[in-house]
Protein backbone atom coordinates (compact mmCIF):
# COMPACT_ATOMS: atom_id res chain seq x y z
CA UNK A 1 0.00 0.00 0.00
CA UNK A 2 1.24 3.49 -0.84
CA UNK A 3 -0.08 6.78 0.52
CA UNK A 4 0.55 10.04 -1.33
CA UNK A 5 -0.24 13.48 0.06
CA UNK A 6 -1.24 16.39 -2.14
CA UNK A 7 -3.40 19.50 -2.04
CA UNK A 8 -7.13 18.88 -1.53
CA UNK A 9 -8.98 20.92 -4.16
CA UNK A 10 -12.30 19.18 -4.70
CA UNK A 11 -14.08 17.26 -1.97
CA UNK A 12 -15.30 13.68 -2.10
CA UNK A 13 -14.02 10.14 -2.04
CA UNK A 14 -13.80 7.87 -5.07
CA UNK A 15 -12.56 4.36 -5.85
CA UNK A 16 -11.31 3.38 -9.33
CA UNK A 17 -8.27 2.22 -11.24
CA UNK A 18 -5.54 4.66 -12.24
CA UNK A 19 -5.53 5.99 -15.76
CA UNK A 20 -2.05 7.45 -16.24
CA UNK A 21 -1.74 10.19 -18.82
CA UNK A 22 1.93 9.97 -19.71
CA UNK A 23 3.68 10.96 -22.91
CA UNK A 24 4.47 7.67 -24.66
CA UNK A 25 8.06 6.88 -25.64
CA UNK A 26 8.00 7.22 -29.42
CA UNK A 27 11.75 7.27 -29.96
CA UNK A 28 13.19 5.34 -32.92
CA UNK A 29 16.33 5.21 -35.07
CA UNK A 30 16.74 5.61 -38.80
CA UNK A 31 17.31 2.20 -40.33
CA UNK A 32 18.06 1.12 -43.88
CA UNK A 33 15.61 -1.60 -44.91
CA UNK A 34 16.31 -4.37 -47.41
CA UNK A 35 12.72 -5.61 -47.80
CA UNK A 36 10.95 -2.47 -48.98
CA UNK A 37 7.70 -4.28 -49.78
CA UNK A 38 7.44 -5.64 -46.25
CA UNK A 39 8.09 -2.15 -44.87
CA UNK A 40 5.31 -0.74 -47.05
CA UNK A 41 2.93 -3.40 -45.78
CA UNK A 42 3.89 -2.54 -42.20
CA UNK A 43 3.24 1.16 -42.84
CA UNK A 44 -0.13 0.54 -44.51
CA UNK A 45 -1.18 -1.72 -41.64
CA UNK A 46 -0.33 1.06 -39.18
CA UNK A 47 -2.45 3.51 -41.21
CA UNK A 48 -5.40 1.10 -41.28
CA UNK A 49 -5.15 0.54 -37.52
CA UNK A 50 -4.98 4.30 -36.94
CA UNK A 51 -8.09 4.83 -39.07
CA UNK A 52 -9.97 2.21 -37.08
CA UNK A 53 -8.97 3.84 -33.79
CA UNK A 54 -9.94 7.30 -34.98
CA UNK A 55 -13.34 6.15 -36.24
CA UNK A 56 -14.06 4.55 -32.86
CA UNK A 57 -12.94 7.68 -31.02
CA UNK A 58 -14.99 9.86 -33.37
CA UNK A 59 -18.13 7.85 -32.62
CA UNK A 60 -17.53 7.94 -28.86
CA UNK A 61 -16.79 11.68 -28.93
CA UNK A 62 -19.98 12.33 -30.92
CA UNK A 63 -22.01 10.43 -28.37
CA UNK A 64 -20.36 12.05 -25.34
CA UNK A 65 -19.72 15.60 -26.47
CA UNK A 66 -21.74 16.15 -29.65
CA UNK A 67 -20.86 16.50 -33.30
CA UNK A 68 -19.09 19.83 -32.96
CA UNK A 69 -16.42 18.68 -30.52
CA UNK A 70 -16.05 15.39 -32.36
CA UNK A 71 -15.17 17.25 -35.55
CA UNK A 72 -11.53 17.32 -34.57
CA UNK A 73 -11.36 13.55 -35.12
CA UNK A 74 -13.14 13.84 -38.45
CA UNK A 75 -10.37 16.27 -39.44
CA UNK A 76 -7.78 13.71 -38.33
CA UNK A 77 -9.37 11.08 -40.58
CA UNK A 78 -9.12 13.48 -43.50
CA UNK A 79 -5.38 13.81 -42.89
CA UNK A 80 -5.10 10.01 -43.04
CA UNK A 81 -6.75 10.05 -46.45
CA UNK A 82 -4.52 12.73 -47.94
CA UNK A 83 -3.09 10.96 -51.05
CA UNK A 84 -0.28 13.47 -51.49
CA UNK A 85 1.11 12.98 -48.01
CA UNK A 86 0.70 9.19 -48.03
CA UNK A 87 2.34 8.90 -51.46
CA UNK A 88 5.30 10.98 -50.28
CA UNK A 89 5.80 8.72 -47.24
CA UNK A 90 5.58 5.57 -49.35
CA UNK A 91 8.07 7.00 -51.87
CA UNK A 92 10.46 7.66 -49.01
CA UNK A 93 10.10 4.06 -47.80
CA UNK A 94 10.72 2.79 -51.32
CA UNK A 95 13.99 4.71 -51.22
CA UNK A 96 15.08 2.22 -48.55
CA UNK A 97 14.40 3.77 -45.11
CA UNK A 98 12.23 2.44 -42.29
CA UNK A 99 8.60 3.58 -42.07
CA UNK A 100 9.10 5.49 -38.79
CA UNK A 101 11.80 7.69 -40.33
CA UNK A 102 9.86 8.20 -43.57
CA UNK A 103 6.72 9.20 -41.65
CA UNK A 104 8.58 11.66 -39.45
CA UNK A 105 10.48 13.24 -42.33
CA UNK A 106 7.44 13.78 -44.55
CA UNK A 107 5.17 14.91 -41.70
CA UNK A 108 7.71 17.50 -40.59
CA UNK A 109 8.11 18.67 -44.18
CA UNK A 110 4.32 19.22 -44.51
CA UNK A 111 4.16 20.93 -41.11
CA UNK A 112 6.98 23.33 -42.03
CA UNK A 113 5.39 24.02 -45.40
CA UNK A 114 1.92 24.73 -43.92
CA UNK A 115 3.33 26.96 -41.19
CA UNK A 116 4.91 29.17 -43.87
CA UNK A 117 1.62 29.72 -45.72
CA UNK A 118 -0.35 32.90 -45.10
CA UNK A 119 -3.61 31.03 -44.66
CA UNK A 120 -5.16 30.61 -41.22
CA UNK A 121 -7.18 27.52 -42.19
CA UNK A 122 -4.13 25.71 -43.56
CA UNK A 123 -2.03 26.71 -40.54
CA UNK A 124 -4.69 25.26 -38.25
CA UNK A 125 -4.27 21.86 -39.97
CA UNK A 126 -0.72 21.64 -38.59
CA UNK A 127 -2.01 20.39 -35.24
CA UNK A 128 -4.04 17.70 -37.03
CA UNK A 129 -0.97 16.45 -38.91
CA UNK A 130 1.07 16.34 -35.71
CA UNK A 131 -1.62 14.36 -33.86
CA UNK A 132 -2.21 11.88 -36.67
CA UNK A 133 1.52 11.33 -37.32
CA UNK A 134 2.04 10.65 -33.63
CA UNK A 135 -0.73 8.06 -33.62
CA UNK A 136 0.63 6.28 -36.73
CA UNK A 137 4.12 6.31 -35.23
CA UNK A 138 2.79 4.74 -32.03
CA UNK A 139 1.17 1.97 -34.05
CA UNK A 140 4.39 1.38 -36.00
CA UNK A 141 6.29 1.07 -32.72
CA UNK A 142 3.58 -0.99 -31.01
CA UNK A 143 3.14 1.66 -28.29
CA UNK A 144 -0.33 2.08 -26.79
CA UNK A 145 -1.65 5.66 -26.94
CA UNK A 146 -3.48 6.85 -23.85
CA UNK A 147 -6.64 8.65 -24.88
CA UNK A 148 -9.22 10.13 -22.52
CA UNK A 149 -11.83 10.16 -25.28
CA UNK A 150 -11.73 6.38 -25.43
CA UNK A 151 -12.72 5.56 -21.86
CA UNK A 152 -15.10 2.66 -21.35
CA UNK A 153 -14.78 2.04 -17.60
CA UNK A 154 -14.49 4.08 -14.40
CA UNK A 155 -11.03 5.56 -13.81
CA UNK A 156 -9.12 8.14 -11.81
CA UNK A 157 -6.91 10.25 -14.06
CA UNK A 158 -3.25 10.59 -13.00
CA UNK A 159 -1.29 13.25 -14.88
CA UNK A 160 1.50 15.73 -14.51
CA UNK A 161 -1.03 18.47 -15.20
CA UNK A 162 -4.40 18.91 -16.88
CA UNK A 163 -4.99 21.93 -19.05
CA UNK A 164 -8.33 23.72 -18.68
CA UNK A 165 -9.42 22.37 -22.07
CA UNK A 166 -8.50 18.79 -21.12
CA UNK A 167 -10.45 19.14 -17.89
CA UNK A 168 -13.45 20.52 -19.76
CA UNK A 169 -13.51 17.33 -21.86
CA UNK A 170 -13.58 14.97 -18.87
CA UNK A 171 -16.56 12.65 -18.99
CA UNK A 172 -17.75 12.24 -15.41
CA UNK A 173 -19.57 9.07 -16.38
CA UNK A 174 -16.15 7.41 -16.35
CA UNK A 175 -13.74 9.87 -14.74
CA UNK A 176 -14.32 9.63 -10.98
CA UNK A 177 -11.51 11.96 -9.95
CA UNK A 178 -8.10 13.23 -10.93
CA UNK A 179 -4.64 13.57 -9.47
CA UNK A 180 -1.87 15.81 -10.77
CA UNK A 181 1.79 16.41 -9.95
CA UNK A 182 1.47 20.18 -10.09
CA UNK A 183 -1.22 22.82 -9.55
CA UNK A 184 -2.89 24.53 -6.64
CA UNK A 185 -6.31 25.24 -5.15
CA UNK A 186 -7.06 28.00 -7.60
CA UNK A 187 -5.66 26.51 -10.80
CA UNK A 188 -8.37 26.31 -13.43
CA UNK A 189 -8.36 22.51 -13.51
CA UNK A 190 -9.10 22.54 -9.75
CA UNK A 191 -11.93 25.02 -10.20
CA UNK A 192 -13.43 22.85 -12.92
CA UNK A 193 -13.15 19.74 -10.76
CA UNK A 194 -15.34 21.47 -8.19
CA UNK A 195 -17.75 22.52 -10.93
CA UNK A 196 -17.95 18.92 -12.14
CA UNK A 197 -18.27 17.77 -8.52
CA UNK A 198 -15.56 15.14 -8.76
CA UNK A 199 -12.82 14.70 -6.12
CA UNK A 200 -9.39 16.00 -7.08
CA UNK A 201 -5.95 16.20 -5.48
CA UNK A 202 -3.21 18.30 -7.08
CA UNK A 203 0.38 19.30 -6.27
CA UNK A 204 1.47 15.76 -5.37
CA UNK A 205 4.85 16.40 -7.05
CA UNK A 206 5.43 12.76 -8.04
CA UNK A 207 2.14 10.86 -8.38
CA UNK A 208 2.88 10.07 -12.03
CA UNK A 209 6.15 8.41 -11.00
CA UNK A 210 4.67 6.33 -8.18
CA UNK A 211 1.31 5.23 -9.57
CA UNK A 212 1.16 2.50 -12.20
CA UNK A 213 -1.45 2.55 -14.95
CA UNK A 214 -4.37 0.34 -13.85
CA UNK A 215 -3.48 0.32 -10.14
CA UNK A 216 -6.48 0.46 -7.76
CA UNK A 217 -6.71 3.90 -6.14
CA UNK A 218 -8.70 5.65 -3.47
CA UNK A 219 -8.79 9.42 -3.82
CA UNK A 220 -9.74 11.52 -0.79
CA UNK A 221 -10.37 14.97 -2.22
CA UNK A 222 -11.36 16.35 1.19
CA UNK A 223 -8.00 15.66 2.86
CA UNK A 224 -5.74 15.56 -0.20
CA UNK A 225 -4.81 11.89 0.18
CA UNK A 226 -4.32 9.16 -2.40
CA UNK A 227 -4.14 5.52 -1.39
CA UNK A 228 -2.68 3.07 -3.90
CA UNK A 229 -3.33 -0.67 -3.49
CA UNK A 230 -5.20 -0.10 -0.21
CA UNK A 231 -5.55 -2.89 2.34
CA UNK A 232 -9.04 -4.20 3.05
CA UNK A 233 -9.06 -2.31 6.39
CA UNK A 234 -8.19 0.99 4.72
CA UNK A 235 -10.75 0.40 1.97
CA UNK A 236 -13.42 -0.24 4.59
CA UNK A 237 -12.48 2.97 6.39
CA UNK A 238 -12.86 5.05 3.23
CA UNK A 239 -16.13 3.35 2.31
CA UNK A 240 -17.43 4.42 5.72
CA UNK A 241 -16.16 7.97 5.15
CA UNK A 242 -17.86 8.03 1.76
CA UNK A 243 -21.16 6.98 3.34
CA UNK A 244 -20.81 9.73 5.98
CA UNK A 245 -20.23 12.35 3.29
CA UNK A 246 -23.31 11.19 1.42
CA UNK A 247 -25.33 11.42 4.65
CA UNK A 248 -24.01 14.95 5.24
CA UNK A 249 -25.10 15.96 1.74
CA UNK A 250 -28.54 14.51 2.38
CA UNK A 251 -28.83 16.52 5.62
CA UNK A 252 -27.89 19.70 3.77
CA UNK A 253 -30.46 19.03 1.07
CA UNK A 254 -33.31 20.70 2.98
CA UNK A 255 -31.45 24.03 2.55
CA UNK A 256 -31.95 23.67 -1.21
CA UNK A 257 -35.24 25.57 -1.27
CA UNK A 258 -34.58 27.91 1.65
CA UNK A 259 -33.61 31.56 1.13
CA UNK A 260 -30.05 32.57 1.99
CA UNK A 261 -30.55 34.35 5.31
CA UNK A 262 -28.23 34.93 8.22
CA UNK A 263 -29.36 34.04 11.74
CA UNK A 264 -30.48 37.65 12.26
CA UNK A 265 -32.47 37.69 9.03
CA UNK A 266 -30.07 39.53 6.69
CA UNK A 267 -30.44 38.40 3.10
CA UNK A 268 -27.58 37.58 0.73
CA UNK A 269 -27.49 35.79 -2.59
CA UNK A 270 -25.66 32.47 -3.08
CA UNK A 271 -24.97 31.74 -6.74
CA UNK A 272 -22.98 29.22 -8.73
CA UNK A 273 -20.02 29.42 -11.11
CA UNK A 274 -20.23 27.61 -14.45
CA UNK A 275 -18.01 27.02 -17.47
CA UNK A 276 -20.48 25.44 -19.89
CA UNK A 277 -24.25 25.66 -20.41
CA UNK A 278 -24.57 22.05 -19.19
CA UNK A 279 -23.15 23.07 -15.79
CA UNK A 280 -26.33 25.05 -15.07
CA UNK A 281 -28.01 21.83 -13.96
CA UNK A 282 -25.49 21.47 -11.10
CA UNK A 283 -26.33 24.97 -9.86
CA UNK A 284 -30.10 24.47 -10.14
CA UNK A 285 -29.93 21.10 -8.37
CA UNK A 286 -27.92 22.70 -5.56
CA UNK A 287 -30.47 25.47 -5.09
CA UNK A 288 -28.32 28.27 -6.49
CA UNK A 289 -30.08 31.65 -6.58
CA UNK A 290 -28.32 32.68 -9.76
CA UNK A 291 -25.20 32.32 -11.86
CA UNK A 292 -22.48 34.50 -10.37
CA UNK A 293 -19.91 33.69 -13.04
CA UNK A 294 -20.31 32.15 -16.48
CA UNK A 295 -16.76 31.65 -17.77
CA UNK A 296 -17.45 32.05 -21.48
CA UNK A 297 -13.91 31.15 -22.56
CA UNK A 298 -14.83 27.47 -22.38
CA UNK A 299 -17.18 28.02 -25.33
CA UNK A 300 -14.06 28.92 -27.32
CA UNK A 301 -11.97 25.88 -26.35
CA UNK A 302 -11.77 22.43 -27.94
CA UNK A 303 -12.60 23.91 -31.31
CA UNK A 304 -10.85 24.65 -34.56
CA UNK A 305 -12.14 28.22 -34.91
CA UNK A 306 -13.94 30.98 -33.05
CA UNK A 307 -17.58 30.22 -32.16
CA UNK A 308 -20.04 32.08 -34.37
CA UNK A 309 -22.48 34.68 -33.06
CA UNK A 310 -25.34 32.20 -33.52
CA UNK A 311 -23.51 29.43 -31.62
CA UNK A 312 -22.84 31.80 -28.73
CA UNK A 313 -26.37 33.18 -28.79
CA UNK A 314 -27.79 29.67 -28.44
CA UNK A 315 -25.45 28.88 -25.54
CA UNK A 316 -26.28 32.08 -23.60
CA UNK A 317 -29.99 31.75 -24.37
CA UNK A 318 -30.09 28.19 -23.04
CA UNK A 319 -28.46 29.26 -19.77
CA UNK A 320 -30.79 32.24 -19.31
CA UNK A 321 -33.88 30.17 -20.04
CA UNK A 322 -32.85 27.43 -17.62
CA UNK A 323 -32.23 30.01 -14.89
CA UNK A 324 -35.81 31.28 -15.29
CA UNK A 325 -35.21 34.97 -14.67
CA UNK A 326 -32.72 34.43 -11.86
CA UNK A 327 -29.68 36.72 -12.20
CA UNK A 328 -27.08 35.37 -14.61
CA UNK A 329 -23.71 37.12 -14.76
CA UNK A 330 -21.76 36.42 -17.93
CA UNK A 331 -18.08 37.34 -18.04
CA UNK A 332 -16.83 38.29 -21.47
CA UNK A 333 -13.94 36.33 -22.93
CA UNK A 334 -11.06 35.88 -20.48
CA UNK A 335 -8.42 34.24 -22.63
CA UNK A 336 -4.66 34.49 -22.12
CA UNK A 337 -2.68 33.69 -18.98
CA UNK A 338 -2.94 29.88 -18.73
CA UNK A 339 -5.91 29.68 -21.12
CA UNK A 340 -5.02 29.40 -24.78
CA UNK A 341 -6.93 28.90 -28.00
CA UNK A 342 -5.02 26.72 -30.50
CA UNK A 343 -6.44 28.66 -33.45
CA UNK A 344 -5.63 32.08 -32.00
CA UNK A 345 -1.98 32.87 -32.46
CA UNK A 346 -0.83 34.90 -29.47
CA UNK A 347 2.85 35.67 -29.06
CA UNK A 348 4.64 33.97 -26.16
CA UNK A 349 5.12 36.34 -23.24
CA UNK A 350 7.54 36.47 -20.33
CA UNK A 351 4.71 37.14 -17.84
CA UNK A 352 1.46 35.99 -19.47
CA UNK A 353 -0.66 36.68 -16.37
CA UNK A 354 0.52 40.29 -16.54
CA UNK A 355 0.34 40.48 -20.30
CA UNK A 356 -2.07 40.42 -23.19
CA UNK A 357 -5.22 38.78 -21.84
CA UNK A 358 -8.95 39.18 -21.14
CA UNK A 359 -10.34 42.68 -21.81
CA UNK A 360 -6.97 43.76 -23.23
CA UNK A 361 -7.47 41.29 -26.08
CA UNK A 362 -11.16 42.16 -26.49
CA UNK A 363 -10.47 45.88 -26.80
CA UNK A 364 -7.79 45.39 -29.47
CA UNK A 365 -9.54 42.58 -31.38
CA UNK A 366 -12.89 44.30 -31.41
CA UNK A 367 -14.59 42.28 -34.13
CA UNK A 368 -14.28 39.15 -31.98
CA UNK A 369 -15.49 41.14 -28.93
CA UNK A 370 -18.44 42.60 -30.82
CA UNK A 371 -19.57 39.14 -31.97
CA UNK A 372 -19.73 38.02 -28.34
CA UNK A 373 -21.53 41.18 -27.23
CA UNK A 374 -24.14 40.88 -30.00
CA UNK A 375 -24.79 37.26 -29.02
CA UNK A 376 -25.20 38.30 -25.37
CA UNK A 377 -27.47 41.23 -26.17
CA UNK A 378 -29.73 39.08 -28.35
CA UNK A 379 -29.89 36.45 -25.60
CA UNK A 380 -30.77 39.09 -22.99
CA UNK A 381 -34.43 38.91 -24.06
CA UNK A 382 -34.62 35.40 -22.54
CA UNK A 383 -33.70 36.08 -18.93
CA UNK A 384 -32.03 38.26 -16.33
CA UNK A 385 -28.66 38.94 -17.95
CA UNK A 386 -25.81 40.87 -16.35
CA UNK A 387 -22.56 41.41 -18.24
CA UNK A 388 -19.16 41.95 -16.67
CA UNK A 389 -15.73 42.67 -18.09
CA UNK A 390 -12.61 40.86 -16.78
CA UNK A 391 -9.18 42.30 -15.88
CA UNK A 392 -10.23 45.94 -15.89
CA UNK A 393 -7.30 48.06 -14.72
CA UNK A 394 -8.34 51.59 -15.63
CA UNK A 395 -11.57 53.58 -15.76
CA UNK A 396 -10.88 54.22 -19.45
CA UNK A 397 -10.86 50.46 -20.17
CA UNK A 398 -14.27 50.05 -18.56
CA UNK A 399 -15.71 53.07 -20.37
CA UNK A 400 -14.37 51.83 -23.71
CA UNK A 401 -15.78 48.31 -23.21
CA UNK A 402 -19.15 49.68 -22.13
CA UNK A 403 -19.25 52.10 -25.07
CA UNK A 404 -18.74 49.22 -27.52
CA UNK A 405 -21.50 47.29 -25.75
CA UNK A 406 -23.92 50.21 -25.99
CA UNK A 407 -23.01 50.76 -29.64
CA UNK A 408 -23.83 47.14 -30.49
CA UNK A 409 -27.04 47.40 -28.46
CA UNK A 410 -28.12 50.44 -30.45
CA UNK A 411 -27.27 48.72 -33.75
CA UNK A 412 -29.38 45.69 -32.82
CA UNK A 413 -32.32 47.81 -31.72
CA UNK A 414 -32.10 49.82 -34.96
CA UNK A 415 -32.43 46.52 -36.82
CA UNK A 416 -35.55 45.57 -34.88
CA UNK A 417 -33.89 43.09 -32.54
CA UNK A 418 -35.35 42.79 -29.02
CA UNK A 419 -32.80 43.58 -26.32
CA UNK A 420 -33.49 43.69 -22.59
CA UNK A 421 -33.77 47.21 -21.14
CA UNK A 422 -32.47 46.15 -17.74
CA UNK A 423 -29.04 44.64 -18.41
CA UNK A 424 -26.65 45.53 -15.60
CA UNK A 425 -23.03 46.11 -16.64
CA UNK A 426 -20.27 45.46 -14.13
CA UNK A 427 -16.64 44.51 -13.85
CA UNK A 428 -14.36 42.05 -12.14
CA UNK A 429 -12.18 43.40 -9.36
CA UNK A 430 -9.00 41.37 -9.82
CA UNK A 431 -6.30 44.01 -10.01
CA UNK A 432 -5.19 45.89 -6.86
CA UNK A 433 -5.27 49.24 -8.69
CA UNK A 434 -8.95 48.70 -9.48
CA UNK A 435 -9.67 47.81 -5.85
CA UNK A 436 -7.86 50.93 -4.62
CA UNK A 437 -9.84 53.28 -6.88
CA UNK A 438 -13.10 51.37 -6.47
CA UNK A 439 -14.77 54.66 -5.49
CA UNK A 440 -14.08 55.98 -9.01
CA UNK A 441 -15.22 52.78 -10.71
CA UNK A 442 -18.35 52.65 -8.54
CA UNK A 443 -19.64 55.77 -10.31
CA UNK A 444 -19.45 53.94 -13.66
CA UNK A 445 -20.56 50.37 -12.96
CA UNK A 446 -23.79 48.70 -11.90
CA UNK A 447 -21.95 46.12 -9.77
CA UNK A 448 -18.58 44.65 -8.86
CA UNK A 449 -17.63 40.99 -8.71
CA UNK A 450 -14.42 40.35 -6.80
CA UNK A 451 -12.25 37.68 -8.42
CA UNK A 452 -10.16 36.72 -5.43
CA UNK A 453 -8.01 34.11 -7.18
CA UNK A 454 -6.28 36.75 -9.27
CA UNK A 455 -6.68 39.57 -6.74
CA UNK A 456 -4.67 37.57 -4.19
CA UNK A 457 -1.90 36.60 -6.61
CA UNK A 458 -1.53 40.17 -7.88
CA UNK A 459 -1.64 41.68 -4.39
CA UNK A 460 1.00 39.30 -3.00
CA UNK A 461 2.94 39.15 -6.32
CA UNK A 462 2.84 35.35 -6.11
CA UNK A 463 1.98 33.09 -9.04
CA UNK A 464 -0.94 30.96 -7.87
CA UNK A 465 0.22 28.12 -10.13
CA UNK A 466 3.72 27.97 -8.61
CA UNK A 467 4.10 25.56 -5.67
CA UNK A 468 7.36 27.25 -4.64
CA UNK A 469 5.52 30.43 -3.69
CA UNK A 470 2.22 28.86 -2.70
CA UNK A 471 2.80 29.96 0.92
CA UNK A 472 2.17 33.50 -0.30
CA UNK A 473 -1.28 32.67 -1.59
CA UNK A 474 -2.99 34.07 1.51
CA UNK A 475 -6.72 34.86 1.25
CA UNK A 476 -6.74 36.31 4.80
CA UNK A 477 -3.73 38.56 4.26
CA UNK A 478 -4.53 42.00 5.74
CA UNK A 479 -3.81 43.69 2.39
CA UNK A 480 -6.34 41.46 0.63
CA UNK A 481 -8.98 41.99 3.32
CA UNK A 482 -8.49 45.77 3.30
CA UNK A 483 -8.86 45.84 -0.49
CA UNK A 484 -12.07 43.81 -0.31
CA UNK A 485 -13.50 46.05 2.42
CA UNK A 486 -12.58 49.13 0.40
CA UNK A 487 -14.38 47.76 -2.67
CA UNK A 488 -17.53 46.88 -0.71
CA UNK A 489 -17.65 50.27 1.05
CA UNK A 490 -17.05 52.18 -2.21
CA UNK A 491 -19.82 50.29 -4.00
CA UNK A 492 -22.32 50.68 -1.18
CA UNK A 493 -21.57 54.40 -0.98
CA UNK A 494 -22.82 54.68 -4.57
CA UNK A 495 -25.75 52.34 -3.96
CA UNK A 496 -24.19 49.47 -5.93
CA UNK A 497 -23.93 45.83 -4.94
CA UNK A 498 -20.84 43.61 -4.68
CA UNK A 499 -20.40 39.92 -5.37
CA UNK A 500 -17.47 37.57 -5.12
CA UNK A 501 -16.88 34.77 -7.61
CA UNK A 502 -13.45 33.58 -6.47
CA UNK A 503 -12.80 30.51 -4.34
CA UNK A 504 -12.68 32.69 -1.21
CA UNK A 505 -16.48 33.09 -1.35
CA UNK A 506 -16.93 29.53 -0.05
CA UNK A 507 -14.01 29.56 2.39
CA UNK A 508 -15.21 28.75 5.92
CA UNK A 509 -12.79 31.14 7.62
CA UNK A 510 -13.43 33.96 5.14
CA UNK A 511 -17.22 33.55 5.12
CA UNK A 512 -17.99 35.31 8.46
CA UNK A 513 -15.52 38.08 7.60
CA UNK A 514 -17.12 38.71 4.22
CA UNK A 515 -20.62 38.63 5.68
CA UNK A 516 -19.56 41.15 8.32
CA UNK A 517 -17.96 43.34 5.65
CA UNK A 518 -21.34 43.47 3.85
CA UNK A 519 -20.70 41.34 0.76
CA UNK A 520 -24.02 40.98 -1.10
CA UNK A 521 -23.48 37.96 -3.31
CA UNK A 522 -21.39 34.80 -2.86
CA UNK A 523 -20.75 32.77 -6.01
CA UNK A 524 -19.00 29.40 -5.92
CA UNK A 525 -18.87 25.86 -7.23
CA UNK A 526 -22.29 24.23 -7.12
CA UNK A 527 -21.00 21.61 -4.67
CA UNK A 528 -20.37 24.35 -2.05
CA UNK A 529 -23.74 26.12 -2.24
CA UNK A 530 -25.73 24.14 0.32
CA UNK A 531 -22.89 23.99 2.84
CA UNK A 532 -22.40 27.77 2.57
CA UNK A 533 -26.13 28.48 2.95
CA UNK A 534 -26.26 26.28 6.05
CA UNK A 535 -23.20 28.08 7.44
CA UNK A 536 -24.62 31.57 6.85
CA UNK A 537 -27.88 30.55 8.53
CA UNK A 538 -25.91 30.11 11.77
CA UNK A 539 -24.16 33.50 11.63
CA UNK A 540 -25.39 36.87 12.86
CA UNK A 541 -24.35 39.61 10.45
CA UNK A 542 -24.86 42.38 13.02
CA UNK A 543 -22.59 40.63 15.51
CA UNK A 544 -19.95 39.95 12.85
CA UNK A 545 -19.88 43.63 11.89
CA UNK A 546 -18.65 44.48 15.39
CA UNK A 547 -15.44 42.55 14.63
CA UNK A 548 -14.62 44.40 11.37
CA UNK A 549 -12.39 47.06 12.86
CA UNK A 550 -10.33 44.62 14.93
CA UNK A 551 -9.92 42.19 12.01
CA UNK A 552 -8.67 44.98 9.75
CA UNK A 553 -6.01 45.94 12.30
CA UNK A 554 -4.48 42.44 12.49
CA UNK A 555 -1.00 42.09 11.00
CA UNK A 556 -0.84 38.67 9.40
CA UNK A 557 -2.96 36.05 7.68
CA UNK A 558 -2.41 33.60 10.54
CA UNK A 559 -3.54 36.22 13.08
CA UNK A 560 -6.78 36.66 11.13
CA UNK A 561 -7.38 32.91 11.01
CA UNK A 562 -6.64 32.58 14.71
CA UNK A 563 -8.97 35.50 15.52
CA UNK A 564 -11.86 33.92 13.60
CA UNK A 565 -11.35 30.57 15.35
CA UNK A 566 -10.75 32.03 18.82
CA UNK A 567 -13.89 34.14 18.66
CA UNK A 568 -15.87 31.30 17.11
CA UNK A 569 -16.95 33.47 14.20
CA UNK A 570 -16.94 30.45 11.92
CA UNK A 571 -19.40 27.87 13.20
CA UNK A 572 -18.81 25.05 10.70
Amino acid sequence: MLEIQGIAVSQGIAFANAYCLKEPDLSYEEVKVADVDAELVRFKAAVVKTKTELREIHEIAQEKFGAEKADIFAAHLLVLEDPEMLAAIEAKIQAGVNAEFALDEISNMFIAMFEELDNVYIQERVADIRDVSKRILANLLGVEMVDMNHLASEVIIVAKDLTPSMTAMLDTKYVKGFITDIGGKTSHSSILARTLEIPAVVGTKNATQNIQHGAPIIIDGTNGKIIVNATSEVSSYYMQQQRLQIEEQEELFHYRTLPSLSADGCSVEIAGNIGKPEDVEFVINAGGEGIGLFRTEFLYMERQELPTEEEQFQAYKSVLEKMQDKPTIVRTLDIGGDKHLPYMKLAAEMNPFLGYRAIRISLTQQEMFRVQLRALLRASAYGNLKIMFPMIATVDEFKMAKAILLEEKQNLENNGCTVSKTIEVGMMIEIPSAAIIADLFAKEVDFFSIGTNDLIQYTLAADRMNENVSYLYQPYHPAVLRLIKNVIDAAHHQGKWVGMCGEMAADEIALPILLGFGLNEFSMSASSILKTRAHIAKLSKQQLMTHNERILLLSTSSEVEEYVKKNQLSLS
